[in-house]
């Protein structure tokens, strides 16, 4: 797994429809933000880099140049920088389209599978099987080492109460940073929310052990995305170790 920091800027953004927009300030006040509708042949070019920076980042994480993504993209870098000021705006729309991705996986789970485990499980398989950890923004996939569940809590657990349980000392857990559910809140914020829905459905019915928590199955679908050079090699790589994952998760009989 990939995951590097990155300051996220706030610069300037991507406006729906892929137009750029931007905001000038002035005297402390932001001036009116514009959208510039993208020609022909720029929505191409925005539609070939973004699809690089996921190729890219997916395979190398957040930290790999620019010039990566241009040169696979097959434009020149000042075409890549025309359309993302920095790479910070390109890291957060391809972390704020991934989480967002990955939320509608498991409401799609949530609400086509009735079993507890068949939807949770369901989640999982899609998530790994579409490479969506290899992508995730290091906000949400950031791990503490000091047993500390992060400052998000006071945002998610309202939501999630069973989160509410605290880790062993020493206990590797996932945390979500705070930044990332304050920006991002329609990404990241709602991707834990659903994801805690299928956790305690898993939990009530019994299926799921007590002390696996939201954090846990993110840390699953990060871990059981390896990125491998073989196609063939990879899926089945993920398809064995998600196997051996969710026998982990699973409850059992006392």
């Amino acid at each position: 797994m990939h995951v590097q920091d990155t300051h996220w800027s706030s610069a300037a953004a991507i406006a729906p429809g892929g137009g750029v927009m931007s905001a000038a300030t002035g005297n402390g006040r932001a001036d009116q933000a514009r959208t510039t509708p993208l020609r022909v042949d720029a929505q191409r070019n925005l539609e070939h880099v973004l699809r690089a920076a996921r190729e890219v980042f997916g395979e190398l994480g957040y930290g790999a140049p620019m010039e990566d993504v241009a040169r696979r993209a097959r434009v020149g870098v000042g075409t890549v920088y025309r359309r993302f000021p920095s790479k910070d705006v390109l890291v957060r729309r391809i972390a704020e389209e991934e989480t967002a991705r990955l939320a509608e996986q498991a409401r799609t789970a949530l609400g086509q599978e009735e079993e507890p485990w068949s939807a949770l499980s369901r989640f999982l398989r899609t998530s790994v099987a579409s490479g969506a950890g290899r992508l995730l923004p290091p906000q949400v996939l950031r791990v503490s080492s000091d047993g500390s569940v992060g400052s998000v809590g006071s945002v998610e657990e309202p939501r999630v109460p069973q989160q509410r349980v605290q880790p062993e000392a020493g206990e590797l857990r996932l945390v979500a940073d705070e930044a990332a559910v304050v920006a991002d809140g329609s990404a990241a914020g709602a991707l834990l929310e659903v994801v805690g829905q299928l956790v305690e459905r898993a939990r009530a019915a019994g299926e799921l052990r007590a002390d696996v928590s939201v954090s846990d199955v993110l840390l699953v679908i990060a871990t059981a995305a390896p990125s491998l050079p073989d196609a063939a090699q990879q899926a089945a790589a993920s398809a064995r170790l998600l196997d051996i994952l969710l026998e982990g998760l699973r409850s059992r009989p006392a």
